[in-house]
């Protein structure tokens, strides 16, 4: 990233592709001099230490979630040079709709995050994920199939976008008759109308199509409720029992199907990675099962699906040691808090065993905390239980990849994510499967 004789925090995080492939030096770097310090092209405060960061995500009454997803771009939609030292939270509410992304969850504060989030917890209930659970077995087998027969193959593409993409589509209780349709059309990218309509000359994002797709499915459960998950979700009322605008439930629903999907789908691939790359890592998890969820608390730790979420102070305040203006932009990184040594010990080295993984900043902290989070590692856990009791052997491909201690791969460019894009492995198949 930096050679021996540069400064490593001088690096653009934003903007450099040299960051994507290991930031972890550059975390480091920037801890070491501060766990709160300014980076120098943006203004940004970055947050690298583990205590540092639960205090931001615990302190929603100081830190707006307005620009949790944008940070630094485009900023915010009004000039906040000067005002230091006032409380910006009018400007914040008077300003919100001119942020991008202003009405989706994680960019809410309360009292509106309060009751969006209490809406998606009528969805992700104990039961309705148990009942996804018992589905996600023969989800797992159905696509494992195909995907083992030939040997070897593409991990995320193969199996963890198609697992994860059905089995966010059962709990939300798409109907059976829609899913392939809805299915192909996400893989794509881009996508005609919605499912029911007639066919649009224009293409939409998958956010868009989504919206078109859970709004026809809303409308219709309100007019003729039927006993299906949809009907819940339609008829679910905010906690002081008013009923929501249809598009209030259509962003929760779009909101599961979006972000869910994305950060599982790089949680398996870490996982796989590591099994492929640490060969006494999989002889442990194929000797001892109970040691998977342990496991998997350690991938999140390891490797952040989300590289950190922004927040704007609306006050003065103090983090740690370092004191902030208001109207100041902060990026919590869960990448560089969960590898803090004040935390973790020896917190480079994947330990299968440790003792304190699950206090890893990767589903956040406070009222932003992932609400996905069990579904996450229930669908990571039996996706891998189903691959081991599948396969007799899981390796890295060398074609692909390189050898041993000379890997190769590739990060998704982007800030927010980190993730494979691709993740070539070779296994052996199981003779029979248990």
């Amino acid at each position: 990233m930096a050679g021996p004789s540069e400064d490593r925090t001088a690096v653009d995080f934003f903007r450099d592709g040299r960051v994507l492939d290991d930031p972890y030096p550059f975390y480091e770097a920037l801890r070491d001099k501060c766990p709160v310090s300014r980076e120098d092209h943006y203004g940004v405060t970055m947050v690298t230490g583990w205590q540092e960061a639960v205090d931001v995500y615990n302190d929603s009454e100081t830190f707006s979630s307005c620009i949790s997803v944008t940070g630094p771009f485009p900023g915010f939609p009004v000039p906040l040079a000067g005002r230091e030292n006032d409380d910006i939270t009018d400007l914040i509410v008077e300003h919100r709709d001119d942020i991008p992304f202003s009405d989706q969850l994680p960019t809410l504060d309360p009292p509106t995050h309060t009751n969006h989030r209490a809406l998606l917890m009528r969805l992700i209930t104990p039961k309705r994920l148990k009942e996804n659970e018992d589905a996600m077995w023969s989800l797992a087998d159905d696509i494992l199939d195909d995907f083992l027969a030939p040997g070897s193959g593409e991990f995320i593409k193969g199996f963890a976008a198609p697992f994860t993409l059905r089995v966010i589509a059962d709990l939300l209780g798409v109907p059976e008759a829609d899913r392939p349709q809805l299915l192909e059309r996400l893989a794509r990218g881009t996508h005609g109308g919605a499912l029911g309509s007639a066919e649009k000359s224009l293409t939409k994002t998958p956010l868009e199509y989504l919206y078109d797709v859970f709004a026809e499915y809303v409308e219709d459960r309100r007019r003729e409720p039927r006993d299906d998950v949809l009907t819940g979700l339609a008829t679910a009322s905010f906690p002081d029992g008013t009923m929501p605008e249809v598009g209030d439930v259509v962003r929760v629903a779009t909101n599961v199907f979006s972000a869910g999907q994305e950060t599982t789908v790089r949680l398996l691939s870490t996982a796989l990675k590591v099994i492929g790359d640490q060969p006494d890592v999989q002889r442990r998890l194929r000797e001892d099962r109970s040691l998977l969820p342990n496991f998997i608390e350690e991938c999140l730790r390891i490797e952040s699906p989300v590289k950190g979420d922004f927040r704007l102070s609306r006050v003065p305040t103090t983090i740690g040691e370092e004191s902030l203006g208001a109207g100041c932009t902060v990026m919590v990184i869960n990448g560089a808090a969960n590898r803090d040594p004040r935390r973790f010990e020896n917190p480079d080295a994947f330990d299968v065993e440790r003792k304190n993984a699950r206090q890893h900043l990767a589903f956040g902290r406070g009222i932003h905390s992932c609400p996905g989070a069990p579904l996450a590692r229930a669908e990571t856990r039996v996706g891998l239980e189903r691959l081991l009791d599948r396969t007799t052997d899981v390796r890295i491909s060398e074609a692909e990849h390189g050898p041993s201690g000379q890997r190769r791969y590739s990060y998704i460019p982007t800030y927010i994510l980190r993730g494979l894009t691709e993740l070539h492995l070779e296994f052996d198949v199981a003779s029979e499967t248990p």
